[in-house]
């Protein structure tokens, strides 16, 4: 019954995505939009910690985590293939000195499959990468000047290769394919001698298509430390990489119905980009690095911690310059865990259950009128288990805060819902008889 529940709530958010913008935040407006993909359900509800891996579970964040050892439950012939699918809802407030408002989100999070050859293991899938999504208003004294629309974002395709080197050490790398547009505009407005708003405003539009490879390298160890203890810790490495842009843009002379807001265009032209040298043009995406460790009891408990630094001071765009805006290094730290009472139990279900929580703290690398944009979450979920001893469904909730309202700008307290399915299965069995 809960597996049904649950493919019905996938589909469900596969439904309301179609067609939606997958952020709402202003923020989205820097860059290539906000990070989307923040890891699996399961390590987002446990405050974004992704150095724990096991037989069952998708790492998407660490490629040599498709790599393990067999299962002792199958003679340590094999190991399972695991499927996973994820979507979430995002509600925010954002919050300024003039007032507040309520945005909602609900998208399509990630697909991904992990199967396992040998001391090998592959991995791909999809995932969004980031996304665009933001109106805004440049208001002097209460006079709207400029008003700017954004949408669209980066999509990853990802393959992935893991090796078990030893039976405590694996080494993996993810060859990403990033593509994607980016679509954003401009309207400023004209008023007469007497400040009433011209019957004619003018309106640029950019569209950037993008599109490049960049690279993820993961090692993953693990030991038991004492007879109930296990130590675990994790590395990724993402050298600095280049997003390829072809750009258009273009200038409209407009009409806008005061009544819907609805934009009609009387003529149009096209801007020379060529002669400038920005048709196309390249993005630095920066270099990232990760590392954490962690203890626990196998299938009972774990508790870790992991620091991420992302060089966010080496992207930049030259088709877009903000005067008030920079880009810094960006860091992460992330503290969380799991607790299973007991996944032996038969009698009682809420015993199998494993129970996750954590919470992060993240400078983003966005500097905005001298004001760093911080943003903190606290998080905690539940993993149902479902169908086979393998499979299972996956909650999790997060509540935080994203920006301030110093300087003129915007604060955003969000709430996340995100579900998942992980689902395990044996494709491939040695033949005993011939």
């Amino acid at each position: 019954m809960i597996k049904k529940l649950v493919i019905v709530l996938i589909a469900f958010f596969a439904l309301q995505s179609y067609g939606q913008e997958g952020t709402a935040s202003p923020y989205s407006f820097y860059g290539i939009g906000s990070l989307k993909f923040k890891g699996t359900v399961e390590n987002r509800s446990m405050g974004g910690l992704s150095i724990y891996t096991d037989s069952i579970h998708v790492n998407l964040r660490n490629p040599a985590a498709y790599a393990g050892a067999n299962l002792k439950l199958w003679n340590e012939e094999s190991r399972p293939i695991k499927f996973s699918v994820g979507a979430g809802h995002n509600s925010t407030t954002l919050k300024a000195n003039s007032g507040e408002s309520k945005v909602n989100a609900t998208t399509f999070d990630y697909l991904a499959l992990s199967i396992p050859v040998g001391k090998f293991g592959f991995g791909f899938g999809l995932v969004p990468y980031t996304s665009v999504g933001y109106k805004l208003e440049d208001r002097n004294a209460d006079v709207l000047e400029n008003r700017y629309r954004g949408e669209g974002g980066v999509n990853r395709a990802f393959f992935g290769l893991g090796y078990q080197i030893t039976d405590k050490l694996s080494l993996g790398i993810d060859a990403n394919y990033n593509f994607g547009n980016i679509q954003n505009s401009v309207i400023q407005f004209a008023y007469d001698e007497d400040g009433n708003l011209v019957q004619y405003q003018t309106r640029e539009s950019n569209r950037s298509d993008l599109s490049g490879l960049n690279f993820n390298i993961g090692l993953t160890y693990k030991t038991m430390i004492n007879e109930k203890l296990e130590l675990q810790t994790g590395l990724t490495y993402s050298p600095k990489s280049d997003l390829s842009s072809r750009n258009q843009r273009t200038f409209a002379t407009i009409i806008i119905n005061q009544t819907n807001g609805q934009e009609f265009v009387l003529n149009e032209i096209e801007g020379d980009l060529a002669s400038q040298g920005l048709a196309r043009t390249d993005l630095t995406l920066p270099s990232r690095f990760s590392f954490g460790a962690g203890i626990g009891e196998p299938r009972r408990w774990f508790a870790g911690a992991e620091y991420t630094r992302q060089n966010t001071s080496e992207f930049s765009n030259p088709i877009v310059s903000i005067e008030n805006a920079n880009f810094v290094n960006a860091s992460t730290i992330s503290v969380g865990g799991f607790y299973i009472p007991d996944y032996t139990s038969f009698s009682n279900y809420w015993k199998r259950v494993t129970y996750r929580a954590g919470f992060r703290f993240e400078n983003t690398g966005l500097e905005i009128n001298n004001e760093t944009i911080n943003e903190f979450g606290m998080s905690f979920g539940v993993g149902l288990p479902v169908g086979n001893v393998f499979s299972n469904a996956n909650l999790g909730f997060e509540f935080g805060r994203r920006g301030t309202t110093n300087q003129n700008l915007i604060q955003e307290n969000f709430f996340n819902i995100n579900i998942s399915l992980s689902l395990n299965d044996r494709w491939f069995q040695k033949r005993k008889y011939n």
